[in-house]
């Protein structure tokens, strides 16, 4: 059977969306955001929009979300690996990053959301939402604190506080989010590039020996 052949044209469509209103978000921020502005960046009517959102709000929501997926479905399985703590380390800080770069749109969605729910600005609706939003990436980053928790008992990492030095590392490993440009010519190889600065950088920051990051 072929791989066109088991996909859902409905749930296709509505990825489509998804796509559109990401960049819309990224681009223009959630509040200058209407629907418009994603009907006319996905060559459609609102129309089709409505038939699967109510509301902006519930569009943006299903972004973030997306967004999250995304970096479970990237991470989740080097965690569960069995492999050396060094190399799983290493293996899930440069994912991540790389996830930050080809999934940006996205991720500068997931990152406003926090913002959304810090500021308190919105509706008590709302607020349910992003609360039970921000649980999902509070889980995601459980799962390099328990990494790196392991790391410290090994005496790979040295740090004092797991969650300031989850913090620190997250820092680094999303910076692309906020200066990394998609142009003509930036090829995958470029990708790979940045996304190995950013975590040798978290790692010499998690007190990681030189020769156990030198290949990453």
């Amino acid at each position: 059977m072929s791989v066109s052949a088991t996909v859902n044209p409905a749930r296709h469509g509505q990825e489509e969306i998804l796509d559109a209103a990401a960049q819309c978000f990224m681009d223009r921020g959630y509040a200058a955001t209407s629907i418009d502005d994603v009907a006319r960046n996905l060559g459609a009517t609102k129309g089709r929009i409505y038939h699967h959102y109510r509301s902006k709000a519930d569009l943006f929501f299903d972004v973030y979300r997306q967004g999250m997926q995304m970096n479970f479905d990237a991470i989740a399985p080097l965690a569960e690996q069995k492999i050396g703590i060094v190399e799983k380390l290493r293996a899930m800080t440069k994912t991540h990053t790389l996830a930050m770069i080809r999934t940006q749109p996205y991720q500068r969605c997931v990152w406003e959301g926090v913002e959304l729910l810090l500021r308190g600005s919105t509706t008590p609706e709302q607020r349910i939402a992003l609360v039970e939003l921000h649980k999902m990436r509070t889980d995601y980053a459980n799962i390099f604190r328990d990494v790196l928790e392991q790391a410290k008992r090994e005496g790979i990492a040295h740090f004092h506080s797991s969650s300031i030095t989850l913090h620190l590392m997250f820092m680094s490993l999303n910076s692309p989010l906020f200066w990394f440009q998609p142009s003509h010519g930036v090829d995958e190889k470029t990708i790979d590039g940045i996304a190995s600065q950013c975590t040798v950088f978290a790692l010499r920051g998690l007190g990681l020996k030189e020769e156990l990051i030198a290949d990453v």
